[in-house]
């Protein structure tokens, strides 16, 4: 098993600055690839960034380029996500997740589904 466990949320104001944290442990010999999701009340979960972790292969939603970064730190085995000018509408759970599975991730690494591990969440309030 693979334990994922995020950190950095918290609250915010318009034009701010975050780093959010996921550590990866446990049988984390075979993780392909770690993600941030983010989900607001009555939605679906929403992609925000993956990485790679052997082919550093970086990619970010489009909607979120210019704002949002994804760093992974391989010897940590912890991945980051930089957001920056941050707005109300960034306002959401971040969740950290990954795969051990290459397939998953070729056919689905924009959706949850291309994931098998997730980490519990970390809050991010934006105020105006």
């Amino acid at each position: 098993q693979v334990q994922l466990v995020e950190s950095g949320g918290g609250l915010a104001q318009s034009g701010d600055s975050l780093t959010l944290s996921c550590a990866a442990s446990g049988r984390i010999v075979h993780l392909f690839a770690m993600s941030w999701f983010r989900q607001t009340p009555g939605t679906e979960r929403e992609f925000v960034a993956v990485a790679t972790r052997s082919t550093d292969h970086l990619h970010i939603a489009d909607s979120l380029k210019g704002r949002f970064e994804i760093s992974i730190n391989i010897a940590k085995n912890t991945t980051y996500l930089q957001m920056n000018s941050l707005k109300p509408e960034d306002t959401a759970v971040y969740y950290c997740a990954a795969t051990d599975t290459y397939s998953s991730y070729r056919s689905s690494a924009t959706m949850p589904q291309g994931y098998n591990f997730w980490g519990q969440g970390t809050q991010v309030t934006v105020s105006s």
